[in-house]
């Protein structure tokens, strides 16, 4: 059979499992690793684990011989196989197997990215889940202008023929997956692993860039990984003994119909306003949901936000307020805001998301918008003016 014909076949029969089968949305079930430890796998030593100062979403477990063992929690675990080493028999079920070099994946989590630049791992994404014009910062842009990276759909529609055609050999992508399981599920029927992550629900922004770490490990590029992280920690070190200002902050963007969009307490982003010395106005907001953010009507944001000593409006998620003119055009009653009187308004760039390299000097950014009567060399906050 030809190698075209083969890969039709290929696709006709997963197009033909999936819908037979449908399955949820939840992560593997795995094998439990003893006392919260390693799994133990036949056939290899553990030797120990990956030390984590902020993550708690993930672990990774080193086995002798270059094997390693990614658990992400509540999500699934991934045995590392080193290139040229044999597949363990009998891994337990639920243990996904990777044989390194994985060096052609499908990168549908945006905010991964600037990791795999960060560690000098770029050359190990092939394809894309958003277009080079939509990336906010160069390397993936250039890469993708080169054909060293090309585009195979967004998250919610890839272009499986090209998984296929390209030889896939790992699907990353976000928690926004499981609002399409169908789609996780027909990677999976091509023989493309899917790794989900759960980064952002990392409650510690440092913990959130400490992924860098699972993206080192899994691209033989943990030194580098770990030489960005510990830099990005230094960087912070001037701010463990401040003491906070106990100003507060609103950070929020307003939807196309009307509604405001501000994180949950627990999300990283009240913690990096905290860690730069303020306190997040919203932080008796009470959501059960699994969400990181939560939808209110502006009324119900004015009545906390009023008072608010400062607001930082997300500009990763609405480009559209430049100027203090485009504030008030969302909603007149925005210059009612006590932040707004005192020309106190900020707003962020378009990278806050996509950067998760910039953690830290969003966090001195925060610090310095805070503290410093005149911050004329932020890099990622801009005065509303």
């Amino acid at each position: 059979m030809k190698a075209s014909n083969r890969k039709i076949a290929a696709l006709v029969t997963a197009l033909c499992m999936l819908m037979l089968t449908f399955t949820g949305c939840g992560g593997g079930s795995g094998n439990e690793a003893e006392e919260g430890g390693a799994p133990e796998i036949s056939g290899l030593t553990y030797e120990s684990e990956m030390e984590l100062q902020r993550a708690t979403e993930f672990s990774v477990y080193h086995y002798e011989g270059g094997y390693d063992l990614i658990d992400i929690h509540e999500g699934d675990k991934f045995l590392l196989v080193p290139e040229g080493g044999e597949v363990p028999e009998n891994v337990p079920e639920g243990i996904i197997v990777l044989q390194k070099p994985i060096d052609r994946i499908y990168l549908a989590a945006t905010a991964t990215m600037a990791m795999f630049c960060s560690c000098d791992a770029l050359d190990h994404i092939r394809m894309s889940s958003i277009k080079e014009n939509d990336w906010s910062f160069d390397e993936p842009r250039e890469a993708m202008e080169k054909g060293d990276i090309i585009y195979a759909g967004k998250y919610s529609a890839p272009d499986y023929e090209t998984l296929f055609d390209e030889e896939c050999d790992l699907a990353i992508e976000s928690t926004m997956i499981y609002h399409t399981p169908e789609v996780k599920e027909m990677i999976e029927k091509l023989d493309v692993p899917v790794l989900v992550d759960r980064s952002s629900y990392e409650e510690d922004p440092m913990g959130r860039a400490e992924w860098i770490k699972l993206y080192g490990v899994l691209t033989d590029h943990q030194e580098e990984a770990d030489a960005f992280f510990n830099e990005q920690m230094e960087k912070l070190k001037g701010l463990d003994d401040f003491e906070n200002t106990e100003k507060t902050v609103a950070f929020f963007y307003l939807t196309a119909d009307g509604k405001v969009v501000v994180r949950k307490s627990t999300d990283y982003v009240p913690k990096m306003i905290e860690i730069a010395g303020a306190r997040y106005a919203f932080a008796d907001l009470e959501d059960d949901s699994d969400r990181t953010s939560v939808d209110m009507s502006v009324e119900t944001f004015y009545e906390t936000a009023v008072d608010a000593d400062y607001i930082i409006y997300n500009g990763s998620i609405d480009g559209s307020v430049k100027t203090m003119d485009d504030l008030l055009a969302k909603d007149p009653i925005m210059k009612e805001l006590k932040a707004v009187k005192d020309n106190n308004c900020w707003v962020t760039g378009d990278s806050m998301y996509q950067r998760t390299d910039i953690v830290a000097d969003m966090i001195l950014d925060f610090h310095k918008a805070l503290t410093d009567d005149d911050p004329s060399d932020l890099k990622y906050l801009q005065k509303l003016q």
